[in-house]
C-alpha cells in the first residue's frame, strides 16, 4: 500500500487542480500495483471534489474497488468528504464512523485519526468529543506521521472551546499546540498556536 508521506507529496492543499494533475500521472506509473491505484484513485476524487466537481467525484468514487481493506478505508473516507463539503455533513457522519472503525482494525493510525478529526467537523454538535478522541488516539500512535496530528488537533479543540468562551482551557491547548509544533510540526504552526494563545490572554483580561 502506499506510503502517506510519498501521498503527501503529491499534494498541494491550495491547489488541488494540481494535486488531481499530479495523482493522475502518478495513476499511470506502471510502478504502482492495482491496489495502489486504487489508493491514488480516491485522492484523485477528493482533488476533484475540492474543484466542487461533485457528481464526477461521486461517480470515480463508484468506479474503485475497494475490496482491498485499505482502500476501503479511503473510499469511505472520501465519500464522507465529498458529502461534507457538498453541504450533507449528517449523511457524513456514518461513513467517518466506520472508516475510523476500520482504520483502528487495521492498525492504520493515520486514517483513523483522519476519520476522527473529520468526525469534529462533520458532526458539530459533538465537535469536542471527537477532538477528545483524537487527540487520545494520536497521543499513542507508534507513527511518526500520525503524531503530528497532535499540532492540528490541540488548536482545533482550542478554536472549539475559544468560541464557547472557555478561554482557560483554550488557553490550554493552544499551548499544548505550540509545544507540539516546536517538537514535530512547522514555523508556521508555532505561530498560529502563539496567536491563540494571545487571544485567549486577551480575552481573559477582559473579562
Amino acid at each position: 500500500m502506499l506510503d502517506q508521506e510519498a501521498l503527501d507529496r503529491l499534494w498541494d492543499a491550495n491547489d488541488p487542480e494540481l494535486s488531481e494533475q499530479r495523482l493522475r500521472t502518478a495513476m499511470a506509473d506502471p510502478d504502482y500495483d492495482d491496489d495502489e491505484k486504487a489508493e491514488l484513485a480516491t485522492q484523485v476524487g477528493r482533488a476533484i471534489g475540492l474543484q466542487g466537481r461533485f457528481e464526477e467525484a461521486d461517480a470515480l468514487l463508484d468506479s474503485i474497488d475497494g475490496d482491498e481493506p485499505t482502500v476501503g478505508v479511503r473510499v469511505l473516507l472520501e465519500r464522507g468528504r465529498l458529502l461534507n463539503s457538498s453541504g450533507h455533513a449528517a449523511m457524513a457522519v456514518p461513513l467517518f464512523e466506520q472508516a475510523a472503525e476500520l482504520a483502528d482494525h487495521l492498525g492504520e493510525e493515520f486514517l483513523a485519526v483522519d476519520a476522527l478529526r473529520l468526525l469534529a467537523l462533520a458532526d458539530s454538535a459533538h465537535a469536542e468529543l471527537w477532538l477528545r478522541s483524537a487527540l487520545e488516539y494520536a497521543s499513542t500512535a507508534r507513527d511518526p506521521l500520525t503524531r503530528r496530528w497532535m499540532v492540528g488537533l490541540h488548536h482545533d479543540l482550542g478554536r472549539e472551546l475559544h468560541g464557547s468562551g472557555r478561554f482557560t482551557e483554550a488557553l490550554v491547548e493552544f499551548q499544548l499546540a505550540e509545544q507540539w509544533a516546536e517538537r514535530v510540526g512547522t514555523p508556521a504552526q508555532q505561530h498560529t498556536a502563539r496567536q491563540g494563545i494571545q487571544e485567549c490572554e486577551l480575552a481573559l483580561a477582559a473579562g
